[in-house]
């Protein structure tokens, strides 16, 4: 059943001039599974919007789906545009409670189990598919959204997901990262309890650097930053230790980082040149665990979202990725 506010078609988007996008539902567990209460903490009915951009190649030689990460939303037309000019149509998710598809009553960007967010990229999957059948879908996805398709390409393996995907920066361990989780045992016991608990809140000087350099709402990406929750840490931290133990994703990936890591301070040196989110040695080191067919850029001077570096190395990034879409069949 729809839900209020929800458009089945597409229709001109409200945040980028040119764009459409459509609102379609999504998956919520069944009640009583052991996720239910947490997944149900973050507000009912929840819905995913996909967008696409004003232009597509007119023989598209496949289709990339990009998925956001933790405060964020799609808002880089430039992205959309290096696809589209390599030959490549795109679409756009916002996932439930992000961005456009964040409703009056949701906690922003909380889910209480990852298969909520891998539930909306399969959604977002099928509609590519369906819009271009027969051809490549490759998966591009950044920081938490990265980590959920790196899951979710290990849960498809055996039926069709992605031919391909990329992951800029994925949030695979919190190993000195921007947020210290709590002992496991005591994270999902405080999950179980009370899955809307802070347990982390600080401002994101990266986000207010971005927002300096990068036209986005401010509301939907905020500088301020927003609260880490018992159920969505403990739900972050259930899938990273599922890549620790190893992933066996069949399709070709490629995983992109900053060279380096900084710190995320008011006026940081670090803010422009290197990952002030997470740290990069971590996820180097999981690399290897993703899958048989697993490639690595290191960026120099890239910062936590590649894409939104400075003029150098996001177009080192970029053609990196390029590079490796040239090879995707």
């Amino acid at each position: 059943m729809t839900s209020p506010g929800t458009r089945r078609g597409w229709s001109p988007d409200t945040l980028l001039a040119g764009y459409e996008s459509c609102t379609l539902p999504g998956w919520v567990p069944a009640p009583g599974g052991p996720s239910a209460r947490a997944v149900a903490a973050g507000g009912a009915a929840p819905l995913l919007t996909l967008v696409r951009p004003p232009r597509a190649p007119e023989a598209p030689r496949g289709v990339v789906v990009h998925l956001h990460g933790y405060n964020d939303y799609f808002f880089a037309t430039h992205l959309a545009d290096a696809f589209v000019d390599a030959g490549w149509a795109f679409l756009a998710l916002d996932a439930r409670r992000a961005g456009r598809s964040l409703r009056p009553g949701d906690v922003p960007h909380y889910q209480g189990d990852l298969r909520e967010q891998a539930s909306d990229l399969s959604r977002a999957v099928a509609v590519a598919r369906r819009r271009w059948p027969g051809l490549p879908v490759v998966v591009h996805a950044h920081s938490t959204g990265g980590l959920v398709a790196a899951l979710w390409a290990h849960a498809h393996r055996a039926r069709r997901g992605a031919d391909a995907v990329v992951l800029d920066s994925p949030f695979l361990s919190s190993e000195r990262s921007w947020v210290r989780p709590l002992e496991d045992g005591a994270l999902r016991a405080l999950a179980r309890r009370r899955p809307l608990q802070v347990v982390a809140s600080r401002p994101s000087w990266y986000a207010g650097r971005m927002a300096e350099r990068w036209d986005f709402d401010t509301s939907l990406k905020r500088p301020q930053g927003v609260p880490a929750r018992a159920g969505w840490l403990a739900a972050v931290r259930a899938g990273q230790a599922r890549v620790a133990r190893g992933l066996r994703i069949r399709v070709p990936v490629l995983v992109a980082r900053a060279a380096r890591s900084g710190a995320d301070v008011v006026d940081g040196a670090d803010l422009d040149t290197a990952d002030t989110v997470l740290d990069v040695t971590t996820i180097a080191a999981l690399v290897p665990r993703l899958g048989a067919d697993v490639r690595e850029v290191v960026v120099d001077g890239g910062v936590h979202d590649l894409a939104l570096s400075r003029a150098e190395p996001r177009t080192a990034y970029l053609s990196a990725v390029r590079d490796f879409l040239a090879g995707v069949r």
